[in-house]
């Protein structure tokens, strides 16, 4: 009798390893002194092409000198700051004027809001697409031929993002007369006209009640999602923090404590000790003590 062999049926090849995003923002070693204050010392920070990063701390613990640090307002003594573009162009951040590193693709809000009071919600976001065309603002108000054309593309721009962030049935009103979740929401069309890849909110739900913090958290969503805008998230309000990030750092006293998933940092004894607190109270609120 003849055996035969059969040899074995190769299987599926396996598939490609997936690469991990790339990095559009990568902060290394980044210290920062007023005087003999250090306000941010050794900081290690990277934002992913797509991600929703969130930074939190309790006050005072560097979380704005950070963001002044990465928008040329602050200048820190060590440290690097890289912004890396579409192309993979890495461009350092550091010692560069805030209106370059906007140019490069950064937009910011702030805890203050600073909107124009007397103009209208159109006017506020039509300025910021303006200020990023070719010609600026000073081409559009000289007449120039392509300041025109460049001027109908930045109104279109404002009317497409005052819709996005809801406030299109509101462009006419005044800045002034609106509430304060749509001048939050209107400071955030603002950053957005520039046409930035990151974009930095500080405590955007600062002052918002309950239903406008939920708006908020699906508006930061889309821009991520529909707008393939990476975003870093400075913000007090726990359980925005945990529905809306994909990783998060925690600064004590200027320094990284944990960085990682929001669940497991939740998790973190040093981070519950710092700033998340053990009481029921403070777990239900989800806000420092």
């Amino acid at each position: 009798m003849t055996t035969t062999t059969l040899a074995a049926r190769p299987g599926p090849a396996p598939a490609p390893a997936r690469s991990a995003p790339a990095p559009v923002l990568q902060v290394s070693g980044v210290t920062l002194r007023f005087g003999g204050l250090v306000s941010l010392s050794d900081v290690d920070l990277t934002v992913c092409r797509g991600e929703i990063h969130a930074v939190i701390g309790p006050n005072g613990a560097g979380k704005t000198s950070l963001f002044n640090s990465l928008t040329g307002a602050y200048a820190p003594q060590e440290g690097r700051v890289l912004l890396r573009t579409d192309g993979g162009t890495e461009h350092s951040l550091l010692g560069r004027k805030p209106h370059h590193i906007n140019r490069l693709g950064v937009a910011r809000t702030f805890q203050n809001i600073r909107l124009f009071a007397a103009l209208t919600a159109l006017e506020n976001v039509k300025v910021a697409a303006e200020s990023a065309t070719r010609s600026g603002p000073l081409g559009i108000v000289l007449g120039l031929r392509r300041a025109k054309a460049e001027e109908r593309a930045a109104e279109a721009r404002a009317r497409g993002l005052l819709a996005l962030v809801g406030l299109d049935g509101r462009s006419e009103e005044r800045a002034d007369s609106l509430s304060y979740g749509d001048q939050r929401r209107l400071e955030i069309a603002r950053a957005l006209a520039t046409g930035p890849r990151l974009l930095l909110l500080d405590e955007p739900a600062a002052g918002t009640n309950p239903t406008e913090k939920r708006e908020l958290a699906a508006l930061i969503r889309r821009i991520n999602r529909e707008l393939d805008i990476s975003v870093l998230l400075i913000e007090h309000d726990m359980p925005l923090v945990t529905s809306v990030a994909d990783r998060v750092t925690v600064l004590n006293f200027g320094k990284v404590i944990a960085s990682g998933s929001p669940s497991a940092v939740q998790r973190d004894p040093a981070v519950v000790e710092a700033y998340l607190g053990t009481s029921d109270t403070d777990s239900r609120q989800g806000e420092p003590r």
